[in-house]
């Protein structure tokens, strides 16, 4: 197998390169290439990952929002690309500077189809958001799971999610062309200890875990963004990196598929379970002037189990503990 991976140095992209490592060793003749700018995922959290695998992986420092053969000449003679590279942010970042990410977005998947579309590679996994459906479909934690068919009309909230969708409609397209198989996976919140934990840019997981930490023996306080009843289904990035997976030899040519629990939980229930995890009484302080996005959604993942085979297997409780003690012992190391 000759597999490329954009992104390859972010959340997912640690996880996800780490398992193809050691699912496809150099040794049985498999190359594995990934690709990142670096301008949010951490070389460190790779090597970290990859442990031992890491020598065996091509990593390429560059650059995707312009084109060059610097790095498009990787994607001669692949069997599958995995696209995960982008501009996301929690929602201070995304709404603050919506027409960056938007522009940067479509540039990088743009460039990216352009290679796919030059040098055919057999597989396309394409990576979307949730926050590509419409906002009116997320106005309660109370309402209906979506679905696939949910997305169109078009109506997301944020350039973010514009971006996204307009990926989307490109892997569709090269998939109607004959160009490759393209297998579209729309992702609710995703999560794990490698996550951005950037003050500015990190999302909501992150930034309530690393806050609750650096509250202890401090004012004790736990900042919440609005009044918490806000939600999301979160699911964990080993979830996403089996539906990965599961997508190398399924689900190709069905359009949008959902990767996501069919649950919504609220920022508060979350900041709960957070709190759960520390050593310490801390108190949670709504602050109203943040703002909040989308107000509640989650994923009928019906399609997924349908043609992939896949559903959640990590509990939120347990995402979350994993996460707070690898902070615990990155702090006590510095």
């Amino acid at each position: 197998m000759k597999i490329l991976v954009t992104g390859c140095a972010g959340m997912i992209g640690s996880y996800l390169t780490s398992h193809l490592l050691h699912l496809f060793s150099k040794k049985d003749g498999n190359i594995i290439i990934g690709i990142d700018n670096l301008s949010r995922g951490k070389i460190s959290n790779l090597q970290e990952a990859c442990v031992n695998k890491f020598s065996e992986l091509v990593f390429i420092n560059d650059d995707l929002s312009s084109f060059n053969d610097s790095w498009a000449k990787y994607f001669k003679n692949l069997d599958i690309v995995i696209h995960l590279a982008d501009i996301v942010a929690g929602i201070g970042y995304v709404f603050s500077n919506e027409s960056y990410v938007f522009r940067t977005n479509l540039l990088i998947n743009s460039n990216v189809s352009r290679a796919i579309y030059q040098y055919k590679p057999k597989r396309y996994i394409y990576v979307g958001t949730a926050c590509s459906f419409p906002r009116n479909l997320q106005l309660s934690t109370t309402s209906t799971p979506l679905l696939e068919d949910d997305q169109f009309p078009a109506s997301p909230e944020s350039g973010y999610g514009w971006s996204k969708l307009m990926g989307e409609i490109e892997a569709g397209y090269l998939a109607k062309e004959g160009i490759t198989d393209s297998v579209i996976l729309s992702l609710h919140n995703v999560y794990g200890k490698y996550c951005d934990y950037t003050k500015e840019t990190s999302q909501v997981i992150p930034s309530l875990c690393l806050k609750a930490i650096e509250s202890i023996n401090k004012d004790n306080i736990l900042e919440v963004w609005g009044d918490g009843s806000q939600g999301r289904a979160f699911v964990h990035a080993k979830d996403v990196v089996n539906a990965i997976i599961l997508s190398f030899n399924k689900g190709e040519n069905k359009g949008v598929i959902q990767i996501g629990p069919n649950k919504c939980t609220t920022i508060n229930d979350l900041s709960k379970i957070i709190i759960d995890k520390m050593d310490s009484i801390i108190e949670i302080k709504h602050n109203l002037s943040k703002p909040i996005g989308d107000i509640g959604r989650c994923a009928n993942y019906s399609k997924a189990k349908e043609l992939l085979g896949w559903e959640p297997s990590i509990f939120l409780e347990e995402g979350i503990s994993d996460i707070v003690d690898w902070l615990k012992v990155k702090k006590s190391q510095n």
